[in-house]
């Protein structure tokens, strides 16, 4: 059977952060090779695709999200070369692999700023957003950097402040300038050309910002004032989500469309109008996929998980999703949501169960399948800015990005043989290497979970329907014959469905004609016994 050019709808992709996964020579930070050698651990789940964040050349201000080179391998992961044996192998085995691209900035590094903050008068002086200072000397706007304080940093030889959304090191590419655009399109074509089947754009609605540096207003919310971060106080309206966007994404498209089987998943971090956004940034001829923030965070309710999915299908309703419940960028989704749940792999069996039923394609964090929780880090063990910038209120992101642990009885969790390794490996996160998960835990009922998801075309490719059920009760069909109800609670719930159930997977869940009832977390997949 040929395969299918959309086979990312409804697909199942595991990020893997490389400095994490497997270390190969020893020196305490994954990489490539190491990821090759444990790419039959990602197949046996029975995922689709792999997502690789950065490989690139990279001083590794951001941990590799500022880019020095688009078009290499930087030497911490390996060559060129051990990249092609990935990609090789993992197409072996069935696997996709889409990689990271960091379009909206690079590093302050990249030979396109080092030349462009020489002068205002060089071939690439206009390929970065320059902006002269007001008369007293300050920067021309209120734009704040998400990484603490003016997202614009001056510039001595040109007697200009250049953008930065990120870090100082990490400037704004212009893409109001078609040379810019011109240039990141190509370095697309270079990795399309290699071979691989798609990217994930980081942080897809930044790319173009208001010409008029208009001020931002204060962000309404009622939370704003109480955020740890100043950037949250601020109503981005002019620094990002700019209407220019779209032609952009439709020429980004074009070209992946150019490829047979390509796909590309976007970024989409907003606080106001993520849903929104990724509505109309695959609507027609843009993404594919938009990836969203909106199950990143501590909401855990019927009704949160509801809404967000009616949102997207009403407002997109040929757009398509791709929804997460964790990332290399928040607290793993375990920890997060302890708080309702009595047993922590229940909780983690649940939210498998949950996140791989919805409609829309699914993206799992590398540790998910463990259960794990984040790793409970001292200051001197951080890496992260946004943790030693925001220390203590904001612990940064180094909790969710510790090394992968293998072996329980192995040094470093069977992750590295280094006396160090980048990130530490302690005892909570060792307790559940993949050594550790039998027959009945949370990386057996992945397994499990991720085998239903194939063989059961509702599971994969259904509409979904939701059943209106109290809280916390989460119910809804896939397609024709799947229902899927969930105790989002530690406490035990009944509820009268009115209907016939035939059981495929559960947990805590028992049947008395039509009446279910389920205990903490408790959850079942079934068949509609009339269907």
């Amino acid at each position: 059977m040929a395969e299918r050019a959309d086979w990312w709808r409804g697909s199942v992709t595991y990020q893997i952060y490389p400095r994490s996964f497997m270390d190969s020579d020893g020196d305490g930070i994954g990489d490539l090779k190491g990821i090759t050698q444990r790419l039959e651990h990602v197949a046996g789940l029975g995922v689709d695709a792999i997502w690789l964040s950065p490989v690139f050349p990279s001083p590794m201000a951001d941990m590799g999200y500022d880019v020095s080179d688009y078009c290499d391998i930087d030497p911490t992961f390996g060559t060129m070369a051990d990249f092609d044996a990935l990609l090789d192998k993992a197409h072996a085995l069935g696997l996709k692999v889409i990689i990271d691209q960091v379009l909206s900035h690079c590093s302050d590094q990249h030979p396109c700023f080092e030349e462009s903050r020489q002068s205002r008068d060089n071939p690439k002086a206009d390929w970065f957003v320059w902006a002269d200072p007001r008369p007293d000397g300050t920067p021309p706007n209120n734009w704040l950097a998400i990484f603490g304080g003016s997202a614009w940093q001056w510039e001595p030889r040109r007697r200009q402040y250049y953008f930065h959304n990120f870090l100082k090191e990490q400037p704004d590419w212009n893409f109001h300038n078609p040379e810019v655009q011109d240039y990141l399109l190509e370095c697309v074509r270079f990795w399309l050309d290699r071979g691989v089947d798609g990217f994930r754009l980081d942080t897809v609605n930044f790319y173009f910002h208001d010409q008029l540096l208009r001020d931002n207003a204060a962000n309404p919310s009622p939370w704003a004032q109480q955020a740890v971060r100043p950037f949250e106080m601020q109503y981005t309206l002019f620094s990002k989500n700019r209407p220019e966007n779209l032609a952009f994404l439709e020429r980004l498209r074009a070209l992946l469309d150019s490829y047979e089987g390509r796909t590309m998943v976007g970024e989409v971090g907003d606080s106001h109008h993520s849903i929104e956004i990724m509505g109309e940034y695959t609507t027609g001829k843009r993404l594919h996929m938009a990836y969203s923030f909106e199950m990143l965070g501590p909401d855990f309710s019927a009704n949160h998980f509801r809404s967000r999915i009616e949102a997207f299908f009403k407002d997109a309703p040929g757009g398509w999703p791709c929804w997460a419940f964790s990332n290399h960028d928040v607290p793993r989704h375990v920890g997060r949501w302890l708080d309702h749940a009595e047993d922590q792999n229940a909780l983690a069996r649940q939210a498998a169960a949950m996140l791989l039923a919805f409609e829309g394609s699914i993206c799992l964090y590398q540790g998910e399948e463990l259960g794990q929780v984040d790793t409970v880090l001292t200051f001197d063990e951080l890496t992260d800015p946004e943790g030693i910038n925001f220390w203590p209120e904001k612990t940064g992101r180094d909790g969710c990005r510790t090394p992968m642990v293998w072996d329980s009885g192995a040094p470093n969790g069977g992750f590295s043989t280094a006396n160090r390794t980048w990130l530490p490996v302690k005892d909570p996160q060792r307790a559940r290497a993949v050594s550790e998960q039998g027959d009945d835990s949370v990386l057996a009922f992945y397994r499990a979970m991720l085998a239903l998801r194939r063989c059961e075309d509702d599971l994969r490719n259904g509409r979904m329907a939701f059943l209106d059920l109290p809280e916390p009760v989460l119910g809804f069909r896939r397609g024709a014959a799947i229902v899927c109800v969930y105790n989002l609670s530690a406490g035990s719930v009944s509820v009268d469905l009115g209907l016939g159930l035939e059981p495929i997977l559960r947990q805590a869940a028992t049947l008395d004609g039509t009446v279910l009832t389920l205990g903490a977390n408790g959850f079942v997949i079934a068949r509609d016994a009339a269907a």
